[in-house]
């Protein structure tokens, strides 16, 4: 690639430094892809520059990376990456009237959250990475999170963005209706001619599309072709195809965000259960009562939160940290006495006043009696906080501490329909235990999403075949229940070889038939979504020296 050339037109940073090259190799995902340069751009101009200086070199792509937390391979390539943190991290006025905020792509999730809290506003879909990720990554892969079973994913709260497609150029993208779309095709030109294309697919495969769509709440799996046209509101949106694309189809450079109400009290009802074998008969009669969120960690990750508490110390300061080790006091005589229920369940109840919320738990409370699982409802903020904080942190305590084995994300985000859990879980778990595997589990029950994370000894190779060999037999039970690979983590490297098995070749080809409308040069991410195969992904698996 001609570096040289790139310069003229590109005001922001380039480098080629070894370490840099190294850094950003990896992303938190399995693998490792070394790229053979890394820029910084300082505005949507570079953007345009980049994107056009591309096209002019042979078989050289484009990957963006916010804040490289994407456990599928997302955030990794072998050609340039793109890091928009360092300049484009710019965030716009909250607007409390319209309850919008625009943003840009490098802008951290603990900042943009800082300044809508601000103005008792709140973007609901944050993802349990709330205090590592970016606005950018949260687009790119329809992020979602704890309230995701309330208010939904990304894709419900990007109204409109800019984004720069193949041709160098930046476009303004929000939803259309039936008479703005006719006008925006009658341009006849390079934008034109996708709304066209794109609008003329689904409308002669509209049946097949709309089947098409997996049968569960949450799923980042694929291209969202089902969500664009909607025959009965006569709505063409081309955001619900762009948000959860993994930056395959075009560079975004700024989203504006629909914004909710803080509800200022909630609380948190806590379930100890020994087995886990009912957990979707119990999900099911939370779900009845409308909660705010249904989530869930295991034993194995309330042992960690002990076993490295003090990790906490540096991320909230001592007196919230004392807070939160006198909340832990209880949890700690459970331990102790060997007592440690397999999965920890908390519904979270919001509300305006705490009487409210209080007789909502309550009611919760005597609703699941007969279930026979031990309960508490949290004193105070600082206690309920203490389950989050564990629900949260436990991947990122596994990735900094267990030496030997690593995590390794590669079943990290399977969803199946909640009614399946009672025969579903007992299988999931029997293959985990065949296959020998440490591992930790948390996830959104209400959902019937599940976080698996194993920890593996990646010195061995061999691992490589198993993790195949896992994925394989994990991936069919998944589809066998009607459910989707992933729900929130998207594709990436480790999931896009599996999305054939997912929805076959028919829709397959629309998935590839998008990506070359868009993208006809290959140069947005390639390899994410349409593209990658098994063995790329087995070759590109990390293996420690």
């Amino acid at each position: 690639m001609n570096i040289e050339s790139l310069k003229k037109s590109f005001a922001g940073d380039v480098d080629q430094a070894p370490e840099t090259l190294d850094k950003y190799s990896q992303d938190a995902s399995l693998f490792q892809l070394m790229p053979k340069l890394v820029i910084f751009p300082r505005n949507s101009t570079d953007v345009q520059a980049a994107v056009k200086w591309a096209s002019t070199q042979d078989g050289v792509s484009i990957t963006v990376r916010s804040a490289g937390t994407c456990m599928s391979g997302g955030a990794i390539n072998e050609s340039v990456i793109m890091d928009v943190t360092r300049y484009m991290n710019h965030l716009g006025e909250v607007d409390a009237e319209t309850k919008t905020v625009v943003t840009q792509p490098g802008v951290f999730y603990r900042d943009f959250e800082k300044a809508t809290f601000a103005k008792k506003l709140m973007y609901p879909a944050f993802p349990a990475s709330k205090e590592l990720c970016a606005m950018g990554g949260i687009v790119g892969n329809n992020g979602a999170g704890e309230k995701t079973l309330r208010y939904g994913k990304a894709e419900n709260y990007v109204i409109a963005t800019k984004i720069v497609f193949n041709d160098g150029n930046e476009y303004v993208v929000k939803p259309l209706t039936k008479t703005e779309i006719d006008a925006k095709i009658a341009q006849n030109d390079f934008e034109g001619g996708i709304y066209k294309s794109l609008f003329d697919t689904i409308e002669k495969n509209y049946e097949a599309i709309k089947n098409a769509k997996p049968k569960v709440s949450k799923n980042s799996a694929g291209y969202y072709l089902w969500n664009v046209w909607d025959h009965d509101t006569q709505i063409f949106d081309l955001n619900k195809l762009l948000v959860g694309s993994q930056g395959t189809l075009g560079i975004v450079t700024e989203a504006t965000f629909k914004l909710v109400d803080v509800e200022p009290v909630s609380n948190v009802l806590a379930i100890y259960m020994d087995k886990i074998d009912r957990v979707g008969d119990l999900a099911a009669k939370l779900v009845s009562y409308n909660p705010e969120s249904i989530e869930s960690f295991d034993d194995y990750s309330l042992k960690l939160a002990f076993k490295f508490f003090f990790d906490f110390l540096g991320e909230m300061g001592l007196w919230q940290f004392i807070k939160l080790g006198i909340a832990m006091i209880p949890d700690g005589i459970l331990l102790l006495k060997g007592g440690i229920p397999k999965l920890i369940v908390l519904v979270e109840v919001a509300g305006n006043t705490e009487a409210e919320v209080k007789a909502k738990l309550l009611e919760i409370n005597d609703g699941i009696k007969s279930f026979g699982f031990p309960t508490h409802i949290a004193r105070n903020a600082s206690e309920a906080e203490k389950y989050w904080r564990i629900r949260r942190e436990s991947f990122n305590l596994l990735r900094k501490h267990v030496h030997g084995k690593r995590t390794a994300p590669f079943i990290d985000d399977i969803i199946v329909p909640p009614a399946t859990l009672p025969e579903f879980m007992p299988k999931i778990q029997k293959i985990l235990d065949d296959n020998k595997l440490v591992y930790s589990i948390a996830g959104h029950v209400g959902n019937g999403n599940f976080h698996i994370i194993p920890l593996m000894d990646m010195h061995v190779p061999e691992n490589r075949d198993l993790i195949l060999k896992i994925s394989d037999q994990v991936y069919d039970l998944v589809l066998s229940y009607g459910g989707s690979l992933t729900a929130e983590h998207n594709d990436g490297i480790v999931r896009t070889p599996y999305l054939e098995k997912m929805y076959g070749p028919f829709i397959i080809g629309l998935f590839k038939f998008t990506k070359t409308l868009f993208d006809p040069k290959n140069i947005f991410n390639p390899g994410k979504k349409v593209g990658d195969t098994r063995d790329y992904l087995r070759d590109h698996i990390r293996i420690e020296k």
